[in-house]
């Protein structure tokens, strides 16, 4: 079953990049890259998102997450932007600020140990998760908003 979403969707899109090479330890693994099955699942996110108005990408610096965003970047026309705060081992809250001040439409990738964070403190700021958790590479959150709070949260996998 595909997931069609609604051009009128009032929401941002947190992304946990596509599956990428085997884990390096140290400073390589920023340069890790995508797999064949990561730069499908790159370019699923074009057809997933293709009735959504995405106004920013905004992007882990790690090879992994701006791969996954580039054919999006493509297809749009929007440039990636580097933020340090989606970065792997990064704390939560700085995440949290800047989804407060994003646009809807905005498109956000980073890593499995930063989005079950910033979802959990989601969650205790109100949002209610719509179906199961999905933390998985590929996976996206849709998280809509009512009045610029945050309400509720659902996910898919590429």
């Amino acid at each position: 079953m595909q997931l069609r979403l609604k051009s009128e969707l009032m929401a941002l899109f947190l992304v946990r990049h596509a599956k990428a090479g085997h884990r390096e330890f140290g400073p390589l693994d920023r340069e890790r890259s995508l797999s064949a099955d990561g730069h499908a699942q790159a370019k699923a996110l074009v057809k997933y998102l293709a009735d959504i108005t995405v106004t920013r990408l905004l992007t882990s610096p790690f090879a992994r997450c701006r791969q996954t965003l580039a054919p999006l970047a493509e297809a749009t026309g929007l440039g990636l932007e580097n933020t340090f705060q989606l970065s792997e081992g990064a704390p939560f809250e700085p995440v949290l600020q800047l989804l407060d001040q994003l646009p809807d439409g905005s498109v956000l990738c980073s890593h499995g140990d930063l989005i079950p964070d910033v979802m959990q403190a989601l969650v205790r700021r109100g949002l209610t998760i719509n179906g199961a958790e999905n933390w998985s590479k590929g996976s996206v959150w849709v998280l809509e908003r009512t009045n610029g709070q945050m309400t509720k949260g659902s996910s898919f996998r590429l």
